[in-house]
């Protein structure tokens, strides 16, 4: 048996391998600057000169990293050097959990720079198909399983929607990856999927929302201040729960609106609201002001009737001790509040899409409207006062504030 011939001239480093095949290395420098040498094998000469070529031309144009982590390791680390310090708290529990249940089971254990766009076009073809409650044993994890635990499968399969966020995340990782120099290129980004359309719930009718806020009123809910507020100024959810009497001043009739409430792994945190642009001194028509002074003097009583066990956190929306309104306990009242009204159940942040109307409704001067609706021109709020309310609607809703008046 003949010995494998030696290097042909400008191969340099490529070198046979005395257990076959042949390998060659090249001096490169890492991303931390150090000097260090980087091989390539192949089971033949010609392909290891192909390899040695390339990783030539790679040294020369950027740093080379020598050891690369699995996918799985470097999204657990670029969440916690880069998503964590710069996020907020339920961003990070969103990309956590993308990772965690979506990313890391397929390709989690792929390493980053052998990571292949089919492989990525593979897993999101599979996310379409596979049922989640069994991926994830979400069944297993009940105390009573009801589905597939019991195999019978409930086809849980990924929305369009969460098959396109989970590629996002992944994308973004990946983007951090090449800023970080440990690939060169970012094989989600060559795959391609459909935009995924979202379902947009139809808005209450000014007429839905005086019956919405009827029924409230009539029975005496809680929450009706809140309600008031919400679907009047358009606040989201976690702005309304966030608010605290030091925001409010009832005298002049403004608000302050610069935080929100959320409820992220397990803690239930007050934080300022997601952009600067969501920040805002918003003016309080009539019919907030009323409802405002109403629910202070009841909530003074449950002070009262609490006594020791009451929290004095100085929160507008409290529950009987004085704690902040969970949001999910407020979205699931108001749900079933609307089932009582009679009216479409929708979100909550669908009511926003309201505000506007009722703000004509209630005969509201139009740069007031443009203070609450955030307009940047009066233009843009005269469109909207150009739509036509019914009288009847008006006066139902301007008597309703009224007679709300009376019991101050």
């Amino acid at each position: 048996m003949s010995k494998p011939r030696g290097r042909a001239n400008g191969e340099g480093s490529i070198y046979a391998r005395a257990a076959g095949g042949y390998a060659a290395y090249v001096w490169v420098t890492t991303p931390t600057g150090k000097r260090i040498r980087k091989y390539v094998y192949g089971a033949s000469r010609e392909d290891v000169h192909t390899k040695w070529l390339a990783l030539h031309q790679r040294a020369a144009q950027a740093p080379v990293a020598t050891k690369l982590p699995s996918l799985g390791a470097y999204l657990n680390g670029w969440l916690l050097e880069v998503i964590t310090p710069n996020c907020a708290p339920a961003t990070i529990a969103n990309y956590r959990m993308f990772i965690k249940h979506y990313i890391a089971p397929a390709l989690g254990e792929r390493r980053i720079d052998k990571l292949l766009p089919r492989d990525v076009q593979r897993w999101l073809n599979g996310l379409k198909t596979a049922c989640q409650c069994c991926a994830q044993g979400k069944d297993a994890r009940r105390p009573a399983p009801k589905c597939c635990a019991k195999n019978q499968c409930c086809q849980q399969v990924a929305s369009a929607r969460t098959i396109h966020t989970a590629w996002t995340v992944l994308r973004s990782g990946l983007s951090n990856a090449v800023r970080d120099e440990l690939v060169t290129r970012n094989v989600a980004s060559l795959v391609r999927l459909p935009q995924a359309r979202p379902k947009k719930a139809k808005p209450w009718t000014v007429d839905e929302a005086r019956r919405f806020l009827e029924a409230a009123f009539e029975a005496g809910d809680p929450h009706y201040a809140a309600y008031v507020l919400m679907l009047v100024l358009g606040l989201r959810r976690g702005e309304l729960l966030a608010l605290k009497w030091q925001d409010v001043d009832l005298d002049v009739g403004t608000v302050w609106i610069g935080w929100q409430l959320q409820r992220v792994d397990g803690r239930l945190l007050r934080r300022q609201t997601k952009t600067e642009a969501s920040d805002a001194l918003l003016p309080l028509p009539p019919i907030c002001t009323t409802a405002l002074t109403v629910w202070r003097a009841r909530q003074a009583n449950r002070r009262a009737q609490a006594g020791l066990a009451w929290h004095d956190l100085d929160f507008v929306f409290t529950t009987r001790h004085g704690l902040p309104v969970e949001p999910r306990n407020f979205h699931r009242d108001f749900k079933r509040r609307a089932a009582l009204a009679g009216v479409p159940i929708i979100a909550v942040h669908t009511t926003r899409r309201t505000c506007a109307s009722l703000l004509v409704a209630l005969d509201v001067h139009p740069r007031v409207a443009m203070q609450i609706l955030r307009h940047s021109q009066i233009a843009v709020t005269m469109n909207i006062y150009s739509e036509a309310t019914s009288d009847t609607t008006q006066a139902a809703l301007l008597a309703l504030g009224e007679h709300l008046g009376r019991h101050i």
